[in-house]
């Protein structure tokens, strides 16, 4: 597939991920870098030398020979190129990704006009970081008094809300979502992803209420007025499928904050030391505990909770393998096994400790409880889970 069927070069638009990964938009409008700028944050910045992955805008993808379908509306490939059909909100799309050639510096990605998102941009970003040496984290991070705060564990385990328990505090942010350990491991940086303000935040933090827009509080309201009436209703026939409903309602139960419309300008570091980690679970039992716990354990635990989030990632890499079952990606294969070694080597000699809340957590709680601990003075010894 060739990509010949595009405007003539209008120039070119750069982001600078912490100078760990460079990425460049090749012919692209307002509206499709407004589109990345949303996946990336505002880290557009020049930088020096090649970059690392390159994303061209197309009018229209030349195939060579009929596109062969894998699923529906989910992925295709012809005899030399994959395509990704589908990108956020399962939007119809057409983007072409060399999936053997991610981690390689100047990997292309050519992708037609009119996308909300450019569909695996986050995982392939992170992979090339895993390649250039630095370890990309499921995590949240900030800054309080000085002392680099890394909180991470499973998906909806409470990082968010450690996060915002600090800030609230005095913290400087540095990333939610995603944060990125340098190689020595002696820094984190962060990009300022929108952050997901569940219903109950709303409810402790009146302010994050008055932020939310019009449109998000009755949308909020509305299915929290529908989850209600559902849980009121008498058991019938059909209840079942109801209940299955209602679930799925509540986990539409958020709104998405941008942080420069949650937090003040100076309260954003975006970058800064390693010092303590909190390993972040939700438990079925009352109060805030927290004890002191072995860096092993929370890096043999997070290699687990790194490839369930890679999951939506390894969905098309499986049907890139089953296109091209002569060609592999090392780096993608290999992930489980590097990021175990960095994560080891990364959190060695951290003040590293469990916390375990109730969910939902009080978020002042989860301050109180882990504040007396953000310290660069001495730490207990270390225990296992």
């Amino acid at each position: 597939m060739n990509s010949e069927h595009h405007l003539p070069n209008s120039g070119s638009v750069d982001f600078n991920l912490h100078d760990l990964v460079a990425i460049r938009l090749i012919d692209a409008r307002p509206a499709e870098i407004k589109a990345v700028s949303r996946q990336l944050g505002p880290i557009r910045r020049s930088f020096t030398g090649e970059p690392d992955i390159i994303i061209r805008f197309v009018d229209r993808l030349d195939a060579r020979g009929a596109l062969r379908y894998l699923g529906k509306d989910e992925a295709a490939f012809t005899d030399d190129a994959f395509v990704v059909l589908r990108s956020k909100h399962k939007t119809r799309a057409r983007v072409q990704i060399p999936m053997e050639r991610i981690g390689e510096q100047g990997l292309t990605i050519v992708a037609e006009r009119g996308l909300p998102a450019i569909p695996l941009l986050i995982p392939i970003v992170n992979l090339t970081a895993l390649a250039k040496g630095a370890l990309p984290l499921h995590a949240s991070a900030f800054l309080h008094d000085g002392v680099g705060v890394l909180n991470t564990g499973w998906s909806k385990g409470g990082k968010t809300e450690a996060l915002l328990g600090f800030m609230e505090h005095g913290a400087r942010y540095v990333g939610d979502e995603w944060v990125y350990l340098s190689a020595d491991g002696a820094t984190m940086s962060g990009i300022p992803e929108p952050i997901r303000v569940w219903d109950w935040y709303l409810e402790q933090m009146p302010r994050y209420r008055a932020l939310a827009g019009r449109g998000d509080r009755l949308r909020v309201r509305g299915l929290k007025a529908a989850v209600n009436l559902e849980g009121k209703l008498p058991a019938a026939p059909g209840r079942k499928a109801a209940g299955r409903v209602a679930r799925l309602l509540e986990r539409q139960l958020f709104v998405d904050l941008p942080p420069e419309k949650v937090f003040p300008p100076d309260a954003f570091a975006l970058t800064g030391p390693l010092d303590t980690v909190f390993f972040v679970a939700s438990v079925d039992a009352p109060g805030v505990r927290v004890r002191p716990l072995a860096p092993d354990d929370i890096a043999e635990r997070m290699v687990f909770s790194l490839q369930y989030e890679r999951l939506p990632f390894m969905e098309y890499y499986m049907m890139f393998r089953f296109a091209f079952p002569d060609l592999r990606n090392s780096l993608v294969e290999n992930a489980e096994a590097v990021q175990r070694e960095r994560l080891r080597a990364m959190l060695a000699g951290k003040a590293c400790y469990l916390v375990e809340h109730p969910y939902p957590a009080v978020i002042e709680d989860l301050y109180q409880a882990m504040r007396p601990l953000v310290s660069k003075a001495g730490q207990p010894g270390p225990e296992k889970i």
